[in-house]
């Protein structure tokens, strides 16, 4: 079993419901939920749309990367995911989403392929994955800055802050 962190975001419908539903695709496809942050909401970050809900599971897969990206790929469609971040002018251009699933880490790897990039490269940027992951695995060990979770958090300047939307309960998840 491989240790898989994965940052899961919705601004788009029933945001908590587009999250849920993932998590539970995710436990019956994907791997075994071991944990789960508590689900914060953020403005949406590098464009303005409507804010998000923003939570980072570790789960523990068999799956491959390339099999694990494939997977979640599937479920984001499956929740009405239409297309990834599009590059205009060699610059993001981010939408609404009515799921975002990325791989943050898996295990302690570094791949760098044309179609997956682990440890996910603006985790460090971004508080709306450093803060949820900072409740599950602060002493993680980001490999290739070779800083914990805590300390990319402590050292963040995102400015966008972060409130709680809701506490995670098990039964919200059907935690097996």
């Amino acid at each position: 079993m491989k240790q898989v962190f994965l940052s899961l975001g919705s601004n788009k419908g029933n945001r908590f419901l587009q999250i849920q539903e993932s998590v539970k695709k995710i436990q019956y496809s994907a791997g075994t939920l071991i944990q789960i942050s508590d689900i914060f909401e953020s403005k949406s970050w590098a464009y303005e749309d409507a804010d998000y809900l923003n939570t980072v599971l570790e789960i523990e897969t068999t799956l491959s990367p390339d099999k694990l990206l494939k997977e979640i790929q599937n479920i984001e469609k499956k929740l009405g995911r239409m297309s990834k971040t599009q590059i205009i002018n060699n610059k993001a251009v981010y939408s609404s989403r009515e799921i975002d699933i990325d791989i943050l880490f898996y295990e302690n790897e570094i791949i760098n392929s044309e179609k997956l990039i682990i440890p996910h490269p603006l985790l460090h940027l971004r508080k709306f994955v450093l803060q949820p992951m900072m409740q599950i695995a602060p002493n993680f060990i980001h490999p290739v800055f070779d800083k914990k979770i805590e300390t990319l958090y402590i050292r963040c300047e995102d400015k966008n802050s972060l409130t709680l939307f809701k506490k995670t309960q098990s039964k919200d998840f059907h935690l097996l």
